[in-house]
């Protein structure tokens, strides 16, 4: 039997669930709606869900707050697009920032809403199957560092915590989830960008650059994020689970932005 991609609404405006769902269902996808994040966690817990729509202001725990609860939770590899009313581009950075793979402002048409769900599974399925390493464990260790998956934190030999920015930390999870895999800058690109618009190949290239600063890997001669010539990148490090962060003592250190 095909699959029907099952989207999960959560809003607290009754019109928004009733028009989206309607418009949803008749463009071939199951529909599901929740009013708050009480609802959406009992109906993750209880059913299967590809995508969630989720709206920033609600009342209670607010889209910002359950979305960063859902990348911290079991539900983390579920894509998020989320919907705001405010115009602050701000708030549509710490979205992305949360996790969320993608936002739309109201007001908007539901047909592009519709192009975007399409777009977040399109780039949720491109990859090819991984090992699935870092939905097993919370800390993972390759070469001189540790990554805390559920802290989103890059941690050095010494306990210190280096700071990432969202993308950053995005870009090392794409690559440590498909070790020894090469990814095309296209593939990279999709998975680490909120937005199919306004992208360009180059700044892949930049982003894998400040990554490397962080991971202090030489770019003449890397020994974590690998160049193929003329098809993309490959992390080339092998990635073990370690112990339990909280076993070993933790320093932090501001660094500043590469």
């Amino acid at each position: 039997m095909e699959h029907i991609d099952h989207v999960l609404i959560v809003d607290d405006d009754r019109e928004i669930r009733d028009l989206l769902s309607s418009y949803l269902r008749k463009n071939g996808l199951r529909v599901s709606v929740a009013v708050d994040g009480r609802q959406m966690r009992a109906f993750l817990d209880a059913d299967r869900v590809d995508l969630v729509v989720l709206d920033i202001m609600m009342p209670g725990d607010d889209g910002l707050v359950l979305c960063r609860d859902l990348r911290a939770g079991k539900h983390k590899a579920i894509p998020v697009l989320m919907l705001t009313a405010r115009s602050d581009e701000t708030d549509r950075i710490v979205g992305l920032e949360m996790g969320a793979d993608d936002y739309l402002v109201k007001p908007f048409a539901a047909r592009e809403l519709l192009a975007r769900i399409k777009a977040v599974l399109r780039r949720t399925r491109m990859l090819p199957p991984n090992l699935q390493v870092t939905e097993a464990a919370r800390l993972l260790a390759f070469g001189a560092w540790h990554l805390d998956t559920t802290a989103r934190q890059l941690i050095d030999e010494a306990g210190t915590v280096v700071p990432l920015s969202g993308a950053e930390y995005r870009l090392l999870r794409v690559l440590i989830d498909h070790p020894q895999r090469v990814l095309t800058r296209d593939q990279l690109l999709n998975l680490t960008q909120g937005r199919e618009a306004e992208l360009f190949d180059r700044s892949i290239d930049l982003l894998v650059s400040r990554l490397r600063q962080r991971l202090k890997d030489d770019a003449r001669e890397p020994a974590y994020i690998k160049t193929v010539r003329s098809e993309g990148y490959v992390f080339a490090m092998p990635i073990t689970i370690a112990q339990p962060r909280d076993e070993w003592p933790i320093t932090v250190a501001q660094a500043r932005d590469g």
